[in-house]
């Protein structure tokens, strides 16, 4: 049941990164650059490309294993999470909203590269909690996804206590 949150903000952080995109895009200059008196610049082109394949990478790399849990094409993942297994909704519900996790930093990382290049509209020192905000979702994810097969390694062990 928890998987069904997981994948809604999955799907939300989806249009958020995409509206980012392509709304700072088009505020974006010709000439891309990624630092403050930075010699190194990216034409806009090269910089939406990147982008979109940064998305597709991250999205591909974290949505594989549920899909492959959901249609049961990885009989071994299927049989160590079986139907109706508390942690199977969990892992589920950790793979899609890492995706979205993934997704918002990405967005995140759009909006820094706007707001440098932009600078008489929109300062980085302004919105800089959000910039290490990201980093410390990304940290308490991985550590989730610790204790959760923590939790189903001691189901392994003592399975008449769950």
């Amino acid at each position: 049941m928890y998987y069904r949150f997981g994948k809604a903000f999955y799907y939300f952080s989806i249009v958020i990164f995409l509206f980012f995109l392509l709304y700072f895009y088009s505020a974006l200059p010709e000439q891309v650059y990624f630092q403050l008196d930075a010699a190194d610049r990216w034409p806009k082109g090269t910089y939406f490309y990147g982008m979109i394949s940064l998305f597709v990478i991250f999205n591909l790399i974290s949505l594989l294993p549920p899909k492959l849990l959901e249609t049961k094409s990885w009989k071994k993942l299927h049989r160590l999470f079986p139907i109706g297994d508390p942690f199977r909704d969990y892992l589920l519900t950790w793979f899609y909203s890492f995706g979205g996790v993934l997704n918002l930093s990405l967005g995140m990382m759009v909006f820094y590269t706007h707001s440098i290049n932009n600078q008489q509209e929109i300062t980085a020192d302004q919105f800089s909690v959000f910039f290490y905000l990201i980093p410390a979702l990304l940290l308490v994810w991985i550590i989730a996804l610790f204790l959760l097969f923590v939790g189903k390694t001691k189901k392994l062990q003592n399975p008449s206590e769950y």
